[in-house]
């Protein structure tokens, strides 16, 4: 935990920030796994973590803004559970690490917001992501779950997106250990792998690495040589000489905080030629995003400055034809860039995105529905203190070539011909993590080999 004066004053201008009503924050509980007692390993809600800081499960917290109240319930051990937990402390003593003097029973809590109910007092919750939370916020408010979700208070998810997105400085000391970690978990990665391994056996080494430094993955680790499915977490293959390995992976320190990295290496000792030119274009359009972060700057327009790139690229080996801005304005880069350039990053590893997009990623203008672009997790204006990805790619999918070949879409910017001989070819990333400065923007972590001679250096085992 931080001192107990970081939660006081986040708790403070919350409530500045609100000027009413009382919010309800629900913490995380256990979650089995396959039976009540073998459970999947503890993880905090995250605003429970921002404004409170206990990392523990089964408690509750309140604050009551128009009473200038604040209380968190929970229960304390019994003595069977001392027994096998050994001794804990009190529920009092907890909350006294974060600042708050006041503590109840959770059986107290329903009470406490009926009379809140009673009163008409606004009482403030945020979106739930968990179906056991939609049956608290039942239990206790007579929410039906199906209704939870949009019953959840715009005014407080706006107002703790707002204080969350620019980071302080402390967080961004302990965010910068979690991508120090992360950058030795692909480090590890790349010096690891040989071919005959399976992609289990990298995956292996990844987690041992973020385990050891004493934290967890902060998602679950992406290693593969199907890199062109975006989220693959199989790891079932034998990895073998001339393919790429993808690896997406990220350490979270035991404060919660998220690391994000992804790179891309030759299973063989080099790259083929082909490989060497997809991957070059790659890094050219983050190279090229990174150059754009600055405050003032909208993320969605680095976002097409790196999809340009990749347009460029593709022009300049034969896969793509045509006016390279009315490519990217009609979204044929899409076929190669189907995701968005990077995401919001911090006690989550995408930041605050139970909240909604709409209330974070995009400041009240309208996402795009266009193929591609429509998965661009964050859009607005970016500010001094933001934390973020810069992940562009270039993937090839046999059913979404298929599909668009079919259809005869984008033949003005497409080569279909050329595209269909890299079928095979899978897919490349690089990603970095980056807080925004004053004029700029500064990489966070380590350096990781990204390089074609760099990362060839690497691998030359």
């Amino acid at each position: 935990m931080f001192d107990k004066n970081v939660y006081i004053q986040r708790r403070n201008k919350l409530k500045k920030n609100l000027k009413s009503g009382l919010i309800l924050f629900i913490g995380n509980d256990e979650s089995p796994m396959n039976y009540e007692d073998n459970t999947y390993h503890f993880r905090q809600d995250s605003t429970f973590l921002y404004y409170f800081g206990l990392d523990e499960p089964g408690l509750y917290a309140i604050i009551d803004v128009d009473n200038n109240n604040e209380i968190v319930f929970g229960d304390n051990l019994t003595i069977d559970s001392i027994v096998w937990m050994g001794t804990q402390p009190s529920v009092s003593e907890k909350a006294a690490l974060c600042g708050v003097e006041k503590t109840n029973p959770v059986k107290e809590l329903k009470n406490y917001l009926a009379k809140a109910k009673n009163t008409n007092q606004e009482i403030h919750f945020v979106n739930p992501y968990r179906d056991k939370h939609r049956i608290k916020l039942m239990n206790l408010l007579d929410i039906h779950p199906d209704k939870a979700n949009e019953m959840a208070s715009i005014k407080l998810v706006k107002a703790i997106a707002l204080q969350r997105s620019i980071k302080e400085t402390r967080e961004i000391v302990e965010i910068e250990k979690s991508v120090n970690i992360t950058c030795d978990m692909h480090i590890a990665a790349m010096k690891y792998a040989r071919p005959g391994m399976t992609e289990s056996q990298v995956a292996a080494e990844i987690q041992r690495i973020a385990v050891a430094a004493g934290g967890q993955l902060s998602f679950p680790t992406i290693a593969t040589i199907n890199g062109q499915t975006l989220h693959n977490h199989f790891h079932g293959n034998v990895i073998k000489e001339g393919q790429l390995m993808l690896v997406d992976a990220g350490a979270e320190t035991n404060m919660h905080y998220a690391g994000d990295m992804s790179s891309t290496f030759p299973v063989s000792k080099k790259f083929t030629p082909r490989q060497k030119e997809i991957y070059q274009i790659a890094l050219n359009a983050h190279e090229a995003a990174i150059t754009e972060l600055r405050p003032g700057v909208k993320f969605k327009n680095v976002h097409l400055k790196a999809a340009a790139t990749i347009v460029q690229g593709m022009k300049e080996i034969g896969l793509m034809k045509g006016n390279v801005q009315d490519a990217v304005k009609a979204g044929a880069h899409a076929m190669f860039f189907p995701c968005g350039l990077g995401h919001m990053m911090g006690l989550d590893v995408h930041d605050m995105e139970n909240y909604g997009e709409a209330n974070f990623g995009y400041d009240n203008e309208a996402k795009s529905t266009q193929f591609g672009l429509k998965s661009l997790r964050l859009g607005r204006e970016l500010k001094e203190g933001y934390v973020l990805t810069i992940e562009p790619g270039i993937y090839f999918i046999p059913e979404l070539i298929d599909l668009w070949k079919a259809e005869n879409k984008f033949t003005d910017f497409i080569n279909y011909d050329r595209v269909e001989q890299y079928k095979g070819f899978s897919g490349c990333r690089n990603e970095e993590d980056f807080v925004i400065t004053a004029d700029g923007a500064r990489v966070l972590g380590k350096p990781v080999p990204k390089t074609i001679e760099d990362v060839e250096n690497l691998r030359n085992y």
